[in-house]
């Protein structure tokens, strides 16, 4: 895939991570109105933070130009299903 890195780039930053940041606001809008936290609520953020992270650590990976060739294209691949899988259930 030519440019792998800059389409991944983008889509991380323009589809993924304000994703992420609207299911955080979500969750936190939920329980300000519930004035109360469930399990699964914890379980979740903890979950959304450890996915931004790791999407923060390919966008340092790429900023450094140290994200293989092959590594973008099966995470480019992975991300696009994980939308569309997203999409579909809506």
């Amino acid at each position: 895939m030519k440019k792998c890195d800059l389409k991944l780039k983008e889509l991380i930053q323009t589809v993924v991570m304000p994703d992420i940041e609207d299911r955080l606001d979500e969750i936190f809008a939920d329980i300000a109105k519930n004035k109360n936290t469930t399990e699964e609520q914890n379980e979740e953020i903890k979950d959304l933070h450890e996915m931004r992270d790791e999407f923060n650590e390919i966008l340092e990976e790429i900023k450094n130009r140290t994200l293989d060739k092959q590594e973008c294209a099966e995470l480019y691949e992975e991300i696009t299903a994980m939308i569309s899988d997203a999409e579909e259930e809506d």
